[in-house]
């Protein structure tokens, strides 16, 4: 017991004289969750409370394009400005002045009821047993509603708006059905015989777990994603202190001493382990009572902090485990630190820190499997958004502890068969 305290001892003095460690500990995670957070709120409230400003080329001035513009009005999301020719519109949005064009075809309105008319007239009378007129029936082209789209334009606002215009024609379609059946049965305009209001709509429900919504939102998803990149990024100053006792000699000093390996390795274990848990305080103090005050969400961690700090434990094992083995196979700086920071990165690209695990092709999918930043996500997630007990984080964590003890026997059989005389 002794010897593992003068290890812890000799551990923490080392820590606390590298200041450059420190600040990449403590307040690099603390800059990064805050920017990050604040950067993806914000876009989130640009999407969702500033108007796009958008051209539109109406060469209809029909009744169909004013549907379609008073459509895009009502959405709240779309600032309508009219161009007149559609070689200016497209240039406009090329350059990158504005991100959509919208161009409606001439005769649109005229040539759309034209078509609903000779499929209306065809059906009624096929059920009145009427003779078709012999003359040919008035071929009407197709008409093609084109969106010009910045080319820097995400694919995912050119799918949300394609599929709100398709939407809406659809809805101008079947209205104008309708209109020309009732016109074709009944001589009163003002009758309303079908009804034309949607009978399918769709509804969200937020799920709830024992009575208590679950309404997950950015703070709830960058708090435990940052605070998990934090906690593995102790791998990088962790791996350099135990190349730094190797190339200065003291490790060699140590062996002359009755000290195994392990008792050494036990020592790094316990101090990283409370910077480990300081960080997730650190964060936890951030989400709770800096973010409000900044105008982002509170983080509700009420009922929850004892099994966060569970995963946050053996999340800081797994990570301290890692740099215990990466230094220990290391020989130099040079090695420990670009691969240490390098490898962190990528653990957080295939975890799903970055981008959410169901957003990644099935090949990166399958991959985010072996990431231990991954399983700590998960368990987070668990506690944040789906009050998760003790049991169902029990997987998780169970695999952060593996990794740990696998990483660092590892370090010890490799470090015993290095230095065996």
């Amino acid at each position: 017991m002794h010897k593992f305290l003068a290890s812890t001892y000799k551990e923490f003095t080392l820590l606390i004289r590298d200041f450059g460690g420190i600040v990449i500990l403590f307040v690099m995670p603390l800059v990064l969750i805050i920017t990050i957070t604040l950067i993806q709120d914000s876009s989130f409230k640009t999407i969702s409370d500033t108007k796009i400003p958008i051209l539109i080329v109406d060469n209809d001035k029909g009744d169909v394009s004013k549907s379609i513009i008073n459509g895009m009005q009502d959405s709240s999301a779309f600032e309508i400005i009219e161009e007149a020719e559609e070689a200016i519109a497209k240039e406009k949005v090329f350059k990158g002045k504005y991100q959509l064009a919208i161009v409606i075809p001439r005769n649109l309105s005229k040539d759309l009821a034209l078509k609903v008319n000779q499929n209306v007239e065809g059906i009624i009378a096929k059920f009145t047993m009427e003779d078709e007129v012999a003359s040919e029936k008035t071929v009407i082209e197709k008409k093609e509603v084109r969106l010009y789209f910045d080319p820097a334009t995400q694919l995912t606002f050119k799918s949300s708006v394609k599929n709100g215009i398709d939407k809406m024609i659809s809805k101008i379609e079947t209205e104008s059905i309708y209109k020309a059946f009732q016109s074709q049965i009944s001589d009163d305009p003002n009758e309303s015989i079908f009804e034309t209001e949607n009978f399918i709509n769709f509804k969200e429900v937020s799920l709830k777990k024992e009575g208590q919504d679950i309404l997950p939102n950015s703070v709830q998803h960058n708090v435990p994603a940052w605070t998990l990149f934090a906690i593995f990024f102790v791998i990088v100053p962790l791996s350099i202190n135990v190349v730094q006792e190797k190339n200065q000699g003291t490790f060699v000093r140590l062996r002359t001493n009755p000290v195994s390996y392990a008792t050494v390795l036990a020592g790094k274990t316990a101090v990283y382990l409370v910077v480990c848990i300081i960080q997730f305080i650190l964060m936890l103090l951030i989400g709770v009572y800096l973010f409000p005050s900044i105008g982002l969400p509170t983080l509700d961690i009420s009922g929850k902090l004892p099994l966060l700090f569970v995963v946050a434990f053996f999340a800081g094992l797994a990570a301290i485990g890692l740099g215990l083995l990466l230094g220990t196979v290391a020989k130099t700086h040079e090695q420990s630190a670009p691969f240490g920071a390098t490898f962190v990165v990528i653990l957080a690209a295939i975890g799903g820190v970055w981008i959410p695990v169901f957003a990644m092709p099935k090949f990166m999918q399958i991959l985010s499997n072996i990431s231990p930043m991954n399983w700590g996500l998960n368990a987070f997630y668990d506690v944040f958004l789906r009050n998760g007990s003790l049991l169902d984080i029990l997987p998780e964590i169970g695999l952060l502890f593996l990794f740990f003890i696998a990483t660092t026997t590892i370090a010890i059989v490799y470090n015993e068969k290095k230095y065996a005389v």
